[in-house]
């Protein structure tokens, strides 16, 4: 993604890697990038990507302290799709296809800077990746060069 690209871009457009193995060896599947904590906005773009890829999707379990609502479910595409709500604070979205078969993305938070986001989501598509999500985010934004302005 090009510099200024997150900025740039409509609202509820999906920034997401998936891995690209079938065996799934790691402890995610991908990563998503959104660029708010707004559900409405973030989740049709996300949900309409994951259809495109993986089929259809009938859960999505978010940590409820990182969004700022929560619906039971969201329709998009005529199709509805639960939301599962968890107080667990561990950076993933847990997508389900189907009836069982799940799928773990981590989760970049909306504000973070574009090279950490970026080195996040590689991490968490890298083939056998042993990190926990929340691990990969701390390993990224601790790289991240002091800015200059005092945050």
């Amino acid at each position: 993604m090009p510099d200024g690209v997150h900025r740039s871009v409509r609202p509820g457009t999906a920034f997401l890697r998936l891995t690209t193995t079938h065996e799934r060896q790691g402890l995610l599947d991908g990563a998503w990038w959104p660029r708010s904590r707004d559900v409405a906005a973030e989740l049709p773009g996300l949900i309409t990507a994951l259809t495109e890829r993986l089929g259809p999707i009938t859960r999505i379990g978010l940590d409820s302290a990182a969004w700022n609502e929560l619906p039971t479910r969201i329709t998009v595409d005529d199709r509805v799709v639960h939301i599962d709500s968890f107080a667990v604070g561990d950076d993933t979205a847990l997508v389900t296809r189907g009836d069982q078969d799940l799928f773990t993305l981590l989760v970049v938070p909306p504000g973070t800077p574009l090279e950490a986001a970026r080195a996040a989501m590689a991490e968490a598509v890298r083939a056998g990746n042993p990190k926990q999500a929340q691990q990969i985010l701390i390993d990224t934004t601790a790289a991240e060069p002091p800015r200059g302005d005092g945050s």
